[in-house]
């Protein structure tokens, strides 16, 4: 599952920033302007990093089971959770929720998700986690590259020089040619890819279809697209894979709300770069779970990364202002 790579598009009001990890989406996003809700950064810093240390350890999980269950099963069973909350938001809101001004890219949307969520999960059955986990933050680069190139949004100099020094990051972690990370790591950059792929679809429908209906088809597209290969890879779990299947569904549901919540209180400026915890999440369970810990040229490259991404939030913010997001 990719990471949440929240992805700062305009102010608190309207603003639209999605996540994900493969599968996962973080969203707040309003086309009213009802009246301004009380801010609350601090409950919303305090909710994201929950957020991110519960999505650490669904990602543990789906590594760990990676040694016995095929990674087409763990990321079904997590869209499933998925479509079992998206059941609940349309006992709650009705049939309404399928109402779509954009059919087509919504499936595309889920088409994507499942596929990000897929290549993540591949790629940390050989690679450490918190090396992947920070290569994944090469996403919202990867948007912002996009969204200039398909969307036609303007992007200043300094955020084409951000885009560059992410991807030297990445290159950093990588050091392709070098031999010391698992080819396989590249299936984190093609992941990260479906990603932004899944962002840009985000805010081609953004104005006109709500989240809920995004949830909803994004959860349904993903789980009959990867209904389709399981029979042939399906592994009948034991008791405790099982128990793990559950747990890893249940806990992504509650760090979907966490992080969900958190974007509710607080400006979105504030509380996403809390997103990059999950880096020091990942490399603690790594260690503990797999006696796994990132050497310096991870570290390395995710600051520049981490450095960078914190930067484009940053201009982003300030372009959404300029544009009368605020």
């Amino acid at each position: 599952m990719l990471r949440a790579a929240a992805h700062l598009v305009s102010g608190r009001d309207p603003v639209s920033i999605r996540a994900t990890s493969g599968g996962r989406e973080i969203t707040n996003h309003s086309t009213e302007a009802p009246p301004a809700p009380r801010v609350e950064n601090g409950k919303g810093l305090l909710l994201m990093g929950l957020g991110m240390f519960l999505f650490a350890a669904v990602d543990t999980i789906a590594k760990f089971l990676t040694t016995e269950l095929h990674p087409i099963q763990i990321v079904w069973t997590r869209q499933l959770g998925l479509l079992v909350g998206a059941t609940f938001l349309l006992v709650l809101h009705g049939p309404r929720l399928f109402l779509t001004a954009h059919p087509k890219l919504q499936l595309i949307r889920g088409l994507v998700a499942a596929l990000s969520a897929a290549a993540f999960i591949y790629a940390i059955r050989h690679v450490p986690l918190a090396d992947a986990v920070a290569v994944s933050f090469v996403a919202p680069f990867i948007v912002t590259l996009m969204a200039a190139i398909m969307l036609r949004e303007p992007v200043g100099w300094r955020r084409w020089v951000a885009v560059v020094l992410g991807f030297v990051g990445s290159m950093v972690i990588l050091r392709p040619g070098m031999g010391v990370v698992h080819p396989a790591a590249m299936l984190v950059v093609v992941a990260a890819f479906f990603f932004a792929c899944r962002q840009v679809v985000s805010r081609a429908i953004a104005a006109r279809d709500g989240t809920g209906t995004t949830i909803l088809y994004t959860a349904m597209t993903a789980v009959f697209v990867l209904s389709l290969p399981l029979p042939w890879v399906w592994v009948t779990p034991g008791r405790s894979e099982f128990l793990l299947l559950a747990g890893l569904a249940l806990l992504a549901g509650l760090a979907e709300v966490c992080v969900i919540r958190a974007l509710e209180l607080g400006l979105a400026v504030a509380v996403a770069p809390v997103h990059y915890t999950l880096i020091i999440w990942a490399s603690l369970y790594g260690w503990l779970v797999f006696g796994q810990f990132p050497d310096a040229w991870t570290w390395a490259g995710t600051a520049i990364i981490m450095l960078t991404g914190m930067y484009t939030l940053r201009r982003e913010y300030l372009a959404g202002r300029r544009n009368g997001y605020r």
